[in-house]
């Protein structure tokens, strides 16, 4: 044998050990990354941060959250689609607003269905009905005859997104009439209506509750079959005539696809315990959070229910972007 024959062979030996000691390594060895597909201080980024240092502690590894905006989450979606599946590179998002971009969307980079799988269901908080303190109506039935005399702009965190849906279904069942006005995310679609600029909004209640409680916002109903204890006194969307009306905020997880079974198994095992840790829950419960669980299967299961139901209403709309 030659030796520049050897020293191939041996160069081939050290690779492939080099190989299987990296597959070997267990999992996780380094740092790990939630992305987070919106502006910060919306419902996803506020879950990500509550939940990172307990997800950090129980792995032993540094967990850092990202944001990337743009396309009403899509790009940040996309990016994780598209990550090497080994479990190091996390989607925390709004599961509900993820099912309807396959609707909305004709040409998306990639596919939700086939492209990402649950790990783990975490949150759920309910669409807040706000308007500015200016807007003359206290409840849902004096906003809509308000709406159909006045010109009312109702703020959005994206075209296609479920908050959107959430008010072309509230319009449909209360014949109600605003003008959508789209924003790039939750943060600035709530600052706008704070500020006046838009008067009717529908938001996820952990990012726009505290502005009720600062009396910046009027609220006049909650998303949710049954009265929040929080909010008591404030009545649901549906027993003000919207009968079995419910939306809301699904903060939730996914991997790309193809992630091993056992790293999705353990991961989805964490992420369940970090969001049941009694400090953070208490936290989120306190600013309109539930904490509500689902293992990566349900995951999967409500993944493709909210894609059915979405789908219907962005037909019936003719919501459909590029």
């Amino acid at each position: 044998m030659t030796l520049t024959r050897r020293l191939a062979l041996a160069c081939a030996a050290l690779a492939c050990s080099a190989t299987l000691a990296h597959a070997a390594d267990p999992w996780p060895s380094r740092p790990l990354k939630i992305v987070v597909p919106y502006p910060p201080g919306g419902s996803s980024d506020i879950i990500a941060r509550s939940i990172s240092q307990q997800l950090s502690a129980s792995l032993k590894q540094p967990v850092i959250v990202e944001n990337k905006p743009g396309a009403n989450g899509n790009l940040g979606a996309d990016f994780v689609a598209k990550s090497a599946p080994d479990g190091y590179t996390l989607l925390l998002c709004d599961l509900g607003a993820l099912a309807i971009s396959p609707s909305v969307y004709t040409r998306l980079p990639f596919n939700p269905s086939k492209d990402l799988r649950g790990a783990a269901m975490l949150a759920y908080s309910p669409h807040l009905l706000v308007v500015h303190p200016s807007v003359k109506a206290n409840n849902l039935k004096e906003l809509v005859e308000l709406s159909k005399t006045s010109d009312l702009n109702f703020a959005v965190t994206a075209t296609g997104s479920a908050p959107h849906l959430a008010g072309v279904e509230l319009a449909r069942a209360t014949g109600a009439k605003w003008v959508y006005v789209p924003y790039k995310g939750g943060v600035q679609s709530v600052q706008d209506t704070v500020a006046g600029q838009t008067q009717v909004l529908m938001n996820g209640m952990l990012a726009t509750y505290p502005h009720v409680q600062s009396g910046k916002l009027k609220l006049l109903g909650v998303s949710k079959r049954e009265r929040m204890p929080l909010i008591g006194a404030s009545p649901t969307i549906a027993e003000q005539g919207a009968s079995g009306f419910e939306t809301g905020s699904w903060q939730g997880v996914m991997l790309p696809a193809g992630t091993p079974p056992a790293i999705v198994r353990r991961l989805g095992e964490t992420l369940v315990a970090a969001i049941r840790n009694p400090e953070v829950r208490a936290r989120l419960t306190g600013q309109g959070a539930e904490v509500v669980t689902m293992s990566p299967a349900e995951v999967d299961g409500f993944f493709a229910a909210e894609r059915d139901r979405w789908a219907k209403v962005v037909q019936q709309e003719k919501l459909q972007l590029d």
